[in-house]
């Protein structure tokens, strides 16, 4: 193993996060390269002075083009063997590219890997499960300690060559945010081969602090939420998933919680709105 980082890109998608991002940049190891996206923030000075005080370069988008779109803008200006997406309120943790790329040479079939993604209160974020699957496909409930084969990858930080990316088509444009990470899990599990949870790599990931919180922000997020879940079902082919989905968004609308949460009550009804027209028309905007 060299000393260096220079194999791996580092892909992290900027929406007004010049508040993580330092926290994030500073975790990067010497020698390893990173590409920030930068998604139509407002303060776009300020992103390229923290981007050059680490070292790191700016692809700007003209528009918020959404997470996936972005990934891939990234993914195609990257100039090495493998990838991590990596979001910008997370940190890497020492040892944690070293211990991926040890998990590729011991899985070379395997198409892409996930590290033990924890939280700053040591809670651990892990998938075991996606509405994009049966049920016989989850993992038992719990947390794996060992190495080993995973349904679907966390979204917040996935490693794998540029090749199995590019081999894919990469994230789907379509989907502008959320189950971008399960639709590209369950086409590089078909088309490439499994995916590898590794506990040895760990990734802190802040959780939510990546983009304003404000009943608008929430309003956007519940639009893409029923928007994405609908689109991704059948997409796939999930038997149901219209109905599923409905069913899901009619539950967290008639929440109590609703009545006491501006930001809840935007991001459920938007969701509500959103699932209704995917369920007629699954690639309306």
């Amino acid at each position: 193993m060299t000393s260096g980082q220079d194999w791996v890109t580092i892909v992290t998608v900027s929406y007004n996060s010049e508040s993580v991002l330092p926290v994030m940049l500073s975790s990067v190891p010497e020698g390893a390269r990173v590409i920030i996206v930068d998604n139509a923030s407002n303060d776009r000075a300020l992103l390229h002075k923290i981007a050059s005080q680490h070292g790191a370069r700016v692809i700007e988008m003209e528009r918020n083009a959404g997470f996936g779109v972005a990934c891939n803008a990234g993914a195609a200006a990257a100039e090495t063997e493998y990838l991590l997406f990596l979001n910008p309120d997370a940190a890497l943790q020492p040892g944690a590219l070293d211990a991926l790329r040890e998990a590729a040479g011991r899985h070379p079939a395997a198409a892409a890997f996930n590290p033990r993604i924890t939280h700053e209160d040591g809670s651990v974020h892990f998938k075991r499960r996606s509405n994009l699957l049966p049920r016989r496909a989850w993992l038992p409930r719990g947390w794996p300690v060992q190495e080993g084969e995973v349904p679907v990858l966390v979204g917040s930080a996935i490693f794998m060559t540029k090749a199995n990316f590019q081999a894919v088509g990469g994230f789907d444009p379509h989907i502008f945010l959320y189950y971008e990470d399960d639709d590209l899990s369950l086409r590089l599990r078909k088309e490439i081969g499994p995916l590898i949870f590794v506990p040895g790599a760990e990734v802190m990931h802040r959780g939510g602090a990546s983009s304003a919180r404000s009943v608008a922000v929430a309003r956007i997020k519940g639009h893409h939420l029923g928007r994405s879940r609908v689109y991704a079902a059948v997409k796939h082919g999930v038997r149901w998933g219209r109905l599923a989905a409905l069913r899901d968004a009619v539950l967290a609308a008639l929440s109590p919680l609703v009545l006491v949460s501006a930001r809840k009550r935007a991001k459920d009804w938007a969701r509500l709105r959103a699932t209704i027209r995917g369920c007629f028309n699954p690639t309306a905007d």
